[in-house]
């Protein structure tokens, strides 16, 4: 099969992805074929491509929002593979409801192989049904994107009539925003990208679009950091109400600054994303149904891989990028 394969980690601009002829993946214990036929391409996947998460194995096919096909006795049914690629079930995290606290997990495309790739292996138990009312494309984001979004707004206690900023504005805030409107939510959003990213944040209805690190006209009571960038973290506390809630939702993000204690002061909370259970993923897959949520998309070819990393790299990208790896 065809896969784009890191030997190690590089700057994207150097294109560090091959696509090279590699054997096709054989399904261990408990575990199922699946021929991918579209796949996200996500910051963690930059942050495994570039180093910023060390080395889990190498080489690897990165590419964690998958979406493909497997074939059973009944035919061929619909699936998505998720960065949470299994865990261990037995720690005290994962006998408590928090799976994805989990002490020896897997994860798609950084210790395991992932979907940049037309087939990859997944636990069955982990697979994610696809709600019918999206397109294989379409569905891709939701598999990360969507969901690290749905949990970070879970965390930060969303309610109708609340006052919610979102910071960064790429594959997951474009999501997060949909699904805060329709519960209700006020949304406002920093982001620094004028020409793809504030203008597709008005088109889906933010109250306010300002600068990445511009005050809002009014007090927040919860919002999401999805840039990796530590330098917003003052300007988004310092955004808050009292009692106010800040959500890191990224896996890696740059230094942050000293904290003054007034930022914190006044029962401000800081909490982050680690990760996601399954069901957050059921939860939010329901949901993004009934809403509907859409996802804007640019597609890249398996081939184009390195460019999708650039463009991401770079913020060139409206909403999300997807890799289209095959048809339907």
């Amino acid at each position: 099969m065809r896969a784009c394969l890191l030997r190690r980690p590089a700057p994207v601009a150097s294109a560090p992805l091959r696509l090279e002829e590699v054997p096709l993946p054989a399904p261990g214990a408990g575990e199922v074929l699946v021929r991918v036929h579209a796949c996200g391409v996500c910051r963690t996947d930059l942050h495994v491509v570039e180093g910023d998460l060390p080395p889990r194995r190498l080489p690897v096919i990165p590419g964690h929002q998958v979406v493909g096909t497997v074939e059973t006795d009944q035919g061929r049914r619909r699936v998505g593979v998720a960065w949470v690629h299994r865990t261990c079930g037995a720690c005290r995290f994962c006998s408590g409801g928090r799976e994805n606290l989990c002490t020896a997990p897997d994860f798609t495309g950084w210790t395991v192989d992932g979907g940049f790739a037309e087939y990859v292996t997944a636990p069955a138990h982990f697979l994610h049904p696809i709600p019918d009312g999206f397109s294989d494309q379409q569905a891709a984001p939701l598999l990360c994107a969507g969901i690290i979004g749905y949990r970070a707004l879970k965390l930060a206690g969303l309610r109708p009539g609340m006052r919610l900023g979102i910071y960064g504005f790429g594959a997951a805030g474009h999501v997060a925003i949909q699904i805060a409107r329709a519960r209700g939510a006020e949304v406002v959003v920093c982001t620094r990208d004028r020409a793809r990213h504030q203008k597709l944040a008005e088109e889906l209805g933010a109250a306010w679009v300002g600068g990445a690190a511009e005050a809002p006209p009014r007090p927040l009571d919860a919002a999401l950091l999805f840039a990796p960038a530590g330098e917003l973290v003052p300007p988004a506390l310092a955004a808050l109400d009292r009692g106010g809630v800040l959500v890191l939702a990224g896996i890696h993000m740059s230094p942050t600054p000293p904290l003054p204690y007034p930022l914190l002061y006044h029962e401000r909370v800081v909490r982050s994303v680690a990760n996601n259970t399954r069901d957050d993923a059921r939860e939010f897959l329901a949901e993004a149904a009934r809403v509907p949520v859409r996802t804007h998309v640019q597609l890249f070819s398996l081939e184009a891989a390195n460019e999708a990393l650039r463009a991401l790299a770079h913020d060139a990208v409206r909403g999300a990028a997807v890799l289209a790896v095959a048809p339907s």
